[in-house]
């Protein structure tokens, strides 16, 4: 992980607005979210039971990073943004089924929320 994300991280988990270079964190006080700007462009809200995701049009590897990043720290084990052939997918855990998890992948969709 990225110096930058891992500070993004902390502004989130600390309830904090945050700023460097091309990323921003805003928290807000009367609904209890942070919300994950890049380039001016929010990318995900986060809340104490959810990770809501966007891309803004802008599907780049940058962007990608940035909501890996968050899905790493907010999200649940094995939640992440993948590109295959071009097009983005997530991967979404689905509870545990004797001892292997199980995943399922879900195509890309803007506002999707991961809980």
């Amino acid at each position: 992980m990225r110096k930058i994300e891992t500070a993004m991280n902390r502004a989130i988990l600390a309830k904090k607005d945050w700023e460097k270079d091309n990323t921003q964190v805003i928290y807000y006080h009367d609904v209890d979210e942070s919300e994950v700007y890049l380039h001016g462009n929010h990318i995900a809200t986060v809340g104490d039971n959810f990770v809501q995701l966007f891309s803004r049009g802008y599907r780049t590897n940058t962007t990608k990073s940035r909501l890996n990043a968050i899905l790493k720290e907010h999200g649940i084990a094995g939640e992440c943004v993948f590109q295959r052939k071009g097009e983005w997918f997530v991967s979404k855990y689905c509870g545990q089924f004797s001892v292997s998890p199980i995943f399922i992948e879900k195509e890309f969709e803007e506002g999707m929320i991961l809980s």
